[in-house]
């Protein structure tokens, strides 16, 4: 059992980690949450042995880096909206030249070939 919660909390302190460097870093933090539990779980099933608890040491570790990079980016990551003006004249500009572009084709010679 403790090496089941072992790996589970390896794998997702991994998958944290590599969202957390990622675009999607949001979602980073589900993963690392439940790096943590298997972490915890881990603790919990290896207090009866004596055994080395460096790999459980290091999925914290690795829990807590992908959380600390998340939060950064989460509070110092700011999204600019756009000029929408300048947006919507664009597109005013893109839907004349289309329609220009299908006024000079000649559907019927298109047809008949």
């Amino acid at each position: 059992m403790k090496k089941l919660f072992l790996i589970l909390g390896f794998i997702t302190a991994i998958l944290a980690l590599i969202l957390a460097v990622t675009p999607l870093s949001k979602l980073a933090y589900i993963p690392s949450i439940a790096a943590l539990v298997f972490g915890v779980l881990t603790l919990y099933f290896s207090k009866d042995k004596q055994a080395s608890k460096k790999s459980i040491q290091l999925v914290f570790l690795m829990t807590i880096i992908a959380l600390v990079l998340t939060t950064y980016k989460v509070i110092f990551t700011t999204s600019e909206v756009g000029d929408t003006k300048q947006m919507e004249q664009k597109e005013e500009q893109l839907e004349e030249e289309s329609l220009e572009e299908l006024e000079d084709l000649d559907i019927d010679e298109i047809d008949a070939q």
